[in-house]
């Protein structure tokens, strides 16, 4: 019953014969469809019907627990429900070095970060910073590269792999390998002083490198710490319409409401072709198993037919680590077959349904959310394609709170490293959908690309560049007002 009347909502809304029609550019969809679509994703100050549902009919509705993040799409049918337990068999096995007698899980290395997917992501969560010095950093890592921009088109960084160290700092390493290094975070505080005199301390953080085994960086190599993001409606967000994303795009402001997301475009290596990049800090992957690939090849040097070098993100300049014994013997260190499962584990890993909507204080704050200008960022809704690849995934209202798209996040949030549309400071809009269960899944409430806020008031007060009129809106509010917000963004 909780299915078929999500699908009749969806299929069925009523609209008004009469409306203006204006094509969306979507070429899933009849005009009666666009017109349905148009009005459902209309942003509304009240509560709206279904709007519990971040996911659509894919929601999970488990009580909120430490597994909140870890449910399959509720509606997959059996075959999908085998898939996904597969998956999640994969997502967390551990992995080895090679030769080892057990053949699917060997190839680790021998340069790597973790030895499963589960490790950083831990309960499919969000990563942090470690507490100190002495704390692991296990989903937490350090991209490298030095840059080239490109002769084939404008405002395009491609990056190159630091010389000695490639693309990630590497941490740990196989027996008879030695590991490329770390480093350790060191933070200055300063005061914010918000409406009412409440004050608020913010944290910038300094990195220095340690035990640096295979000498000294390249002199222009560019450093950019990253914590492991949530997994949940990964599939969801793949099955957006590319035009819906476009549509949001608005590089010139022509608008002048100070927002000028950008469509992150990713080329080949010709530059033959180019995909709307979707998945990771700055949308730099464009579908979910390249975003998988890329974690297995670069976090834990697993090779696949994605990226097929057995090992991993070494360089000519390790010798010992580019001649170690490898798992690609008759096929990848990750199977066909077990970088599909992942895949379709990730896609599927359901948003929790919401909590509290009714409340008059989270109704409050989703006025105030709309009214600050967050929604111009984190868009609300969208109607994903009919032609999604998963039936779970087609034609679902869904919230996320995302365009996808780069903004400029201003120069105190800049990582100094473009990469690909990028800027150094600019970064893709996180989807909220499920933040609010943060701390009760993850343990934590560390945000931003590397953690610095240590809770949702001090991620907001972070927002620059684009997000600085509604980060001055924010500081402005009576206290009630800022905790109305806070109780809102919590409920997603």
């Amino acid at each position: 019953m909780y299915l078929s009347r999500y699908y009749f909502f969806v299929l069925l809304f009523i609209t008004s014969t009469n409306a203006h029609y204006e094509h969306s550019g979507r070429d899933d969809l009849t005009k009666e469809d666009e017109l349905r679509v148009k009005q459902v994703t209309q942003i509304k100050y009240d509560l709206e019907k279904y709007e519990s549902l971040s996911g659509g009919a894919a929601t999970s509705n488990a009580i909120p627990s430490i597994n909140s993040y870890s449910f399959a799409s509720a509606n997959l049918d059996f075959e999908g429900k085998q898939k996904f337990q597969i998956g999640n068999g994969l997502f967390t096995k551990l992995w080895v070095s090679s030769p080892s007698s057990t053949k699917a899980s060997d190839g680790l290395g021998p340069l790597f970060n973790a030895r499963s997917c589960q490790r950083c992501h831990l309960k499919d969560g969000r990563g942090h910073p470690p507490v100190n010095n002495n704390d692991l950093k296990v989903s937490m890592l350090m991209q490298l590269s030095v840059h080239e921009k490109s002769t084939m088109t404008t405002d395009y960084v491609v990056p190159k792999p630091d010389p000695v160290y490639g693309f990630q700092l590497q941490d740990n390493a196989v027996a008879g390998i030695s590991s490329e290094g770390t480093f350790t975070i060191d933070y200055t505080e300063e005061s914010i002083e918000l409406n009412g005199g409440e004050l608020v301390f913010l944290r910038t953080p300094q990195y220095n490198f340690k035990n640096l085994r295979y000498g000294d960086f390249h002199k222009d190599t560019k450093f950019s710490p990253r914590v492991a993001q949530q997994m949940i409606g990964m599939g969801l967000l793949e099955a957006i319409h590319e035009n819906d994303i476009i549509a949001l795009s608005d590089p010139m402001d022509l608008n002048h409401d100070g927002i000028s997301g950008r469509v992150s475009w990713i080329y080949d290596e010709g530059f033959t072709q180019k995909k709307l990049g979707r998945f990771g800090w700055k949308a730099t992957n464009p579908t979910v198993i390249e975003q998988s690939a890329s974690a297995f090849f670069h976090d834990m040097g697993l090779s696949s037919k994605l990226k097929s070098d057995p090992f991993g993100d070494c360089t000519n300049n390790q010798t010992k680590c580019i001649n170690a014994l490898h798992g690609n013997d008759n096929d990848y260190e990750v199977p066909n077959n077990f970088l599909d499962f992942v895949t379709f584990y990730a896609k599927n890993l359901a948003v929790p349904k919401r909590r509290d909507v009714s409340s008059k204080k989270v109704l409050a704050g989703k006025r105030i959310f709309f009214d600050a200008g967050c929604g111009s960022c984190h868009n609300p809704k969208f109607v994903t394609s009919r032609n999604a690849k998963n039936k779970a995934h087609q034609f679902q209202l869904i919230w996320p709170y995302t365009d996808l798209l780069l903004h400029d996040m201003g120069p105190e949030l800049s990582d100094n490293r473009p990469f690909g549309s990028a800027s150094a400071s600019e970064w893709r809009t996180p989807p909220l959908w499920g933040i609010g269960l943060t701390e009760l899944v993850s343990g934590h409430t560390s945000f931003l690309h590397d953690g610095r806020a240590r809770n949702l008031k001090e991620a907001i007060l972070w927002h620059g560049g684009e997000g600085a009129r509604s980060r001055d809106y924010f500081k402005k509010l009576p206290q009630d007002s800022r905790e109305n917000l806070i109780e809102f963004l919590n409920s997603l």
